[in-house]
């Protein structure tokens, strides 16, 4: 199994969600996807909580009625851009639904101290300081200080949600920590699919290299993941052979495939501006089976640098070469030639140069942080203003991830007051719950930040940060639902691919146990404690969480079952949960 562990899509065998009569959520729609064959046509279509359902929520409170849009829009698709350069966006004072809207996609959630902080700094110098910012702790660090390198744990991943959590959730460098989680779901590894003594080592030690390069540069962090002990383990490309002509055994091709169709270049060749290069029509390919099988002879004999696993240490050290495993032959892939006798250091410095020069690097990777961070279909005049960016980032360097990200956060598409109902993204699950700790200041009642796995679709958030079970990850991004109007409308909704009615009230009763402090995360709620008057209340939570997107009908609402609470403290859990319930705090905006 292990061998196929690249190519199987475990996500895409939960019931999918198709999305007619979801037409209300506002989210904004994109081009080119193909829904998966072997999705469940007959699933209900859920998406997430529609209006009907928050209506029968709110009236089982109290409450009752419909929503400010009136419950559908149409959904159209963008218009095609022309390329621009990338707008100059220069408010005279910044809102404070602006900062948190900012902030939601900038970092694992929005507070009132990180509002007065970027109002006070602009979104460029915002920016600024978060690049200049140091990291407070890696991940192998934390685990070590906590106690996780304890021998009894070597068989297992204890710790490592803990870590995941504690970072997520209390690091400092909330731009790293957003940039380091997008990068975690493109070049996706999960904890459970290694065949690995100290797992959460590995997964912290890959994690780490994300984090550390997530304001370097794209080609440093693909030598990082090339040489990191858990994606060769994940990929199945470690202690990787060089073909036998006797037994007839060949390289494994599982992360030479991968590094190509889902890291870098993907199946289609494509323009600047993540459109599809079409020859008569039919879209070109950007490889062949033949470059696959080629490019496997490059990731070859790469191992660890010890045998001894008393401790975790060589996990975190960069994998080495074992010269009688490597192929030394010639390899030719995506026009460019490993020659014959080149060791395999240089080999895979040329494979990584010739792929991080493929011209489809900038948009194909440039499109997926987009998506990420802003939207799930943003359109192609900004996935080429970003994708410029990323091919020279104004003084002749390619890959330079601060670039790219100043570019995907200060475009205008970024930055525009949302508008209609082409806009936007869903919130993932994960960033949900961090969200809500984030703005009411949540920290980890036994210190060790143990929230645990909450992948589990029918009882948690059906996703957890470095859980992914293959590497095409919790959801795809170009996911569509099948048989719905985004599907019709050739619309991507990525998250949509993890939501199902299981998974809607999944949500809504963790969320029920983590907004009443009945998990190892806790609040006082001290900054909404002192409000009064139940408008204003939920108007800050409206704020602090959902950047005030959402409308005065479900405000309404909420606020009437949140009026027939007694106790002020079920009064603050109640409109809480009702509005992170909501269909229009679920579309970030």
């Amino acid at each position: 199994m292990n061998a196929f562990r690249g190519r199987t899509m475990d996500s895409l065998q939960r019931p999918d969600a198709i999305a007619s009569g979801f037409e209300d959520v506002g989210l904004q729609p994109g081009v080119g996807a193909h829904a998966p064959t072997n999705a469940a046509r007959s699933a209900r279509p859920v998406g997430m909580l529609s209006t009907s359902t928050l209506g029968l929520t709110l009236a089982a409170c109290g409450g009752g009625g419909g929503s400010d849009s009136g419950g559908i829009v149409t959904i159209v698709a963008p218009p095609t851009a022309t390329p621009t350069p990338i707008p100059t966006f220069t408010p005279t004072a910044i809102t404070d639904a602006q900062a948190t809207r900012f902030l939601g996609q900038a970092t694992m959630g929005a507070n009132s101290a990180g509002i007065a902080e970027l109002k006070a700094r602009g979104f460029a110098g915002w920016i600024a300081n978060e690049f200049a910012k140091p990291r407070a702790t890696t991940h192998w660090d934390w685990l070590v200080a906590n106690g996780f390198r304890d021998a009894a744990n070597m068989n297992g991943t204890q710790g490592f949600d803990n870590v995941m959590w504690s970072q997520m959730i209390g690091a400092g460098d909330q731009l790293r920590q957003r940039i380091g989680m997008a990068l975690l779901q493109i070049l996706v590894v999960g904890a459970d699919g290694m065949n690995l003594k100290w797992r959460q080592f590995a997964m912290a030690a890959y994690v780490d290299v994300l984090m550390d390069n997530a304001f370097g540069n794209f080609r440093t962090l693909l030598g990082g993941i090339v040489t990191n002990a858990a994606m060769a383990s994940f990929l199945t490309f470690l202690n990787n052979r060089k073909a036998n002509p006797v037994t007839g055994a060949i390289p494994d091709e599982n992360f030479a495939r991968e590094v190509m169709q889902l890291f870098t270049i993907g199946l289609h060749r494509l323009n600047m501006d993540g459109t599809r290069v079409l020859s008569n029509g039919h879209p070109v390919e950007t490889y062949t089976a033949a470059d696959v099988s080629a490019l496997a002879r490059v990731f070859t004999g790469l191992t660890l640098d010890s045998t001894d696993n008393s401790t975790p240490d060589r996990l975190r050290r960069p994998l080495v070469v074992d010269a009688g495993l490597h192929e030394t032959g010639p390899s030719t892939f995506l026009g460019a030639t490993v020659p014959a006798g080149v060791n395999a250091t240089e080999a895979i410095r040329i494979a990584l140069d010739t792929i991080f020069l493929h011209p489809n690097v900038p948009p194909f990777v440039s499109k997926q942080l987009i998506q990420r961070l802003v939207t799930s279909n943003p359109s192609p005049a900004y996935v080429n203003r970003v994708a410029m960016k990323f091919a020279d980032n104004g003084t002749g360097i390619r890959g330079d991830m601060q670039a790219v990200i100043r570019a995907i956060l200060l475009d205008e598409e970024a930055r525009a007051e949302p508008s209609g109902v082409i806009a936007g993204k869903l919130r993932e699950p994960v960033l949900r719950v961090t969200g809500w700790a984030r703005a009411f200041g949540a920290t980890s009642l036994s210190g060790k930040w143990d929230v645990g796995d909450t992948s589990d679709v029918s009882k948690r958030l059906g996703q957890a940060m470095g859980r992914a079970s293959s590497v095409f990850n919790f959801f795809r991004p170009g996911y569509v639902p099948p048989g719905s109007a985004f599907a019709t409308a050739e619309l991507v909704v990525p998250e949509m691919q993890i939501t199902n009615e299981l998974s809607v009230i999944g949500y809504v009763n963790y969320m029920h146990w983590v907004v009443n402090n009945s998990t190892d995360l806790r609040t006082s709620y001290a900054e909404l404690t002192g409000i009064a008057d139940t408008g204003a209340l939920i108007d800050r939570v409206n704020l602090l969480v959902a950047a005030g997107q959402v409308g005065h009908a479900t405000l309404n609402k909420i606020r009437v079952a949140a009026d027939s609470a007694k106790d002020p403290l079920i009064r603050i859990h109640t409109a809480i949960l009702l509005l992170m319930a909501s269909p229009e705090y679920i579309t970030q905006r």
